[in-house]
């Protein structure tokens, strides 16, 4: 399996891609997740809800047989414009060989209310 990177500065420093080209490996589309309680249902903030949301993410494409670095694109809700880069310097330490295609977008609430953001995201991995 190959792929390529489409980006520039501008995409390096948001930790994202214009466009990812893959040749090969078997598509898994994940549903969105989110992180929103912690311990006992107590309310955690955008960074521990973010990392959880990822973590999800990573448990949920283990089961299908990939990793982190096989996800070619993303759309991320956020509740408050204001997390958008908080979100970007977390994902930016998360993908060791490239960033996916992604969306922000700011939603008024998502499926619970204490939800401070989602992931919904597409991978490749190998054959």
């Amino acid at each position: 399996m190959s792929r390529e990177y489409v980006k520039g500065e501008r995409e390096e420093a948001s930790a994202y891609s214009r466009a990812v080209k893959v040749s090969g490996g078997t598509t898994v589309y994940l549903a969105g997740v989110g992180g929103a309680t912690g311990p006992q249902g107590a309310q955690l903030d955008f960074g521990t809800q973010t990392r959880n949301a990822f973590e999800r993410l990573r448990a949920n494409l283990a089961e299908a047989g990939g990793v982190l670095d096989d996800v070619v694109t993303m759309t991320v809700f956020i509740t408050d414009a204001r997390y958008g880069d908080e979100f970007k310097a977390i994902r930016k330490g998360l993908f060791a060989k490239g960033y996916p295609a992604s969306a922000l977008i700011t939603v008024a609430g998502l499926a619970r209310p204490e939800m401070l953001v989602e992931i919904q995201a597409i991978a490749v991995v190998g054959a």
